[in-house]
């Protein structure tokens, strides 16, 4: 007999839920995972790194069913190898046994499962020194980001998914009671029952460079409608979505629960093995994200499953007039240089008109603007210890010469270089490359250049910058739009502009908000209404269709 159950759980987190709740619906600032690494214990911040090589060069254990062959080839960004092997099992095998496990997870009902996923959570939060460690290393992100965006952040998305998951299904009734009036006649009276049923196995498949980010609202939404998970990871981030796994796995089991509800199918560039998951007829749910092509070929081919994907977009920002030239380019500077540009949100394409802008102390130029950009760029990453931080590493081979690609497709506003890390010498470090170009080479800057790549785009007029900006995202689509203006009809513009083309919109940031970063709770990251994104994380549309309600009645 289990020493908990997943109804205490639920007891245990209530109050913690229901505020989730209760912000998803106000929007207000609210985040339950504290983003502040001195708010954990002491002992797991101090020993994190050392965890961390710990794990290297080890198999990890989890809980697998029928295991097949072991799988690694994991490379530290910064230049080491992981060494870490992982089961993969049998594919057959493990539907077949989370098939099996599904109407023991479905019957725990709706209020249980999301008791179960919060206490994950909670654990998951509890060792997020070690999962930032983790998230570092495979991902290339540099030491806070990884620890602030693949831990606690991650846990916001990932609640913020089970909030809306609990929203939905407490509102449908266990049942009923129906009685229509029939005149002089004794009403018809029948008892009904509502059921919430799980379309079946879920398919997680996680990304390189945000492993837990972008995996944790699919997990989450699946797991708390009643779906089994398979998680999917990239095969270069796979360390924390086994952690992950784990964690889940062990909270299942205290409850009597199969650890199989939650499994981790690992692979390797070399043999890859999605395509073979995503038509498995036992798998309903996909949620993906990464390339448009891929993500396309779900869309198309996987059609047994919902399909929940994020794609490439060209992310985009109109400059039609600012009130503080330096901040404005102090904070386009932070935004081009987070994380190497490798986030779904960084802005590529930076349209402005070629006679100039107006500012306070009067109309600079174009080529003003661009100097202006690259300086504050160069003096934000003139600190290599700050810099390293800030830029992490590059994930990939491919992202890397990327940059030496691009180098040809515009005149060279600041060049790319390479910086070394003090403490991993061998790491992928590459400073922005940012392009000047014309406003009618839109071959050039309307597709996605993934990494430290941007485009300062020549345009007629501010009017011409929003025809053009509007052409791209309805081709290519976006996650983020920025526009700064100090005129108030043009941000009227911005407006329609954005809900045209359904991109979220952030106006005149010069602050401490940067178009690249999303708030969970408030945020909506996507929209669902452009070829970037099918889904929005989170709303209610990513969670409802992750389960039907079947009704039966029968006379009283």
């Amino acid at each position: 007999m289990s020493a908990t159950t997943p109804k205490a759980l639920f007891e245990r987190h209530q109050s913690l839920i229901e505020k989730a709740v209760e912000v998803i619906h106000t929007r207000e600032y609210w985040s339950p995972y504290s983003e502040n690494m001195k708010k954990y214990a002491e002992d797991k911040v101090k020993s994190a790194s050392a965890d961390f090589k710990a794990l290297c060069g080890q198999h990890f254990e989890l809980e697998t069913i029928k295991p097949t062959q072991k799988v690694t080839g994991e490379r530290s960004p910064y230049g080491f190898e992981l060494g870490i092997s992982y089961d993969q099992p049998d594919l057959n095998a493990l539907t077949e046994a989370m098939e099996a496990a599904l109407p023991q997870w479905r019957d725990v009902g709706a209020q249980g499962r999301v008791g179960v996923c919060t206490e994950i959570l909670h654990r998951l939060n509890e060792m997020s020194p070690l999962i930032g460690q983790t998230v570092m290393h495979t991902s290339g992100q540099g030491l806070m980001m990884a620890f602030q965006a693949g831990a606690p952040h991650a846990q916001d998305r990932g609640l913020e998914a089970v909030a809306y998951a609990w929203d939905a299904m407490k509102g449908i009734p266990e049942s009923a009671r129906w009685e229509k009036p029939q005149g002089k006649m004794d009403p018809l009276v029948m008892d009904k029952k509502f059921h919430i049923v799980p379309r079946g196995i879920g398919l997680v498949v996680g990304c390189s460079t945000f492993p837990t980010w972008n995996t944790y609202p699919g997990l989450f939404a699946s797991l708390a409608t009643g779906n089994p998970v398979i998680v999917k990871p990239h095969p270069g981030s796979i360390l924390p979505a086994a952690l992950t796994v784990k964690v889940a796995q062990e909270v299942l089991k205290e409850v009597g629960l199969p650890a199989c509800l939650v499994s981790l199918v690992p692979d390797t560039q070399a043999e890859p093995i999605t395509k073979e998951l995503a038509l498995n007829p036992k798998v309903k749910v996909i949620d993906f994200t990464g390339s448009s092509a891929f993500g396309n070929w779900l869309e198309e081919n996987a059609r047994q499953a919902r399909v929940f994907t994020e794609k490439a977009g060209v992310n985009s920002i109109i400059i039609d007039s600012v009130s503080d030239l330096k901040a404005v380019t102090k904070n386009l500077a932070f935004t081009l240089s987070l994380y190497s540009g490798q986030m779904c949100t960084t802005t590529q394409a930076i349209y402005l008109p070629k006679d100039g802008i107006n500012t306070p102390e009067g109309k600079i130029s174009f080529d003003e603007f661009a100097q202006a950009l690259a300086t504050a760029t160069s003096k934000f990453l003139s600190d290599n210890d700050r810099a390293c931080m800030v830029l992490g590493a590059i994930q990939s081979e491919a992202t890397a010469a990327r940059i030496d690609e691009c180098r040809k497709l515009g005149e060279i506003v600041l060049d790319s270089e390479q910086r070394e890390h003090a403490h991993f010498p061998e790491a992928r470090i590459h400073t922005p490359l940012i392009l000047k170009v014309d406003g009618k080479d839109k071959a050039t800057y309307s597709e996605e250049r993934f990494g430290p790549v941007s485009f300062l785009i020549a345009t007629e007029s501010t009017d011409d910058s929003i025809r053009l900006a509007r052409e791209v995202l309805n081709e290519q689509g976006a996650i983020t739009l920025g526009f700064y203006s100090t005129d108030a009809d043009r941000l009227n513009q911005a407006e329609e502009l954005a809900m045209d083309v359904k991109v979220a919109l952030s106006n005149n940031l010069d602050g401490g908000v940067f178009v690249n970063q999303s708030a969970a709770f408030s945020d909506f990251h996507a929209t669902g209404g452009n070829p970037a994104a099918n889904a929005s994380l989170t709303d209610t549309a990513f969670v409802v269709n992750r389960f039907v309600v079947v009704q039966s009645r029968r006379h009283v």
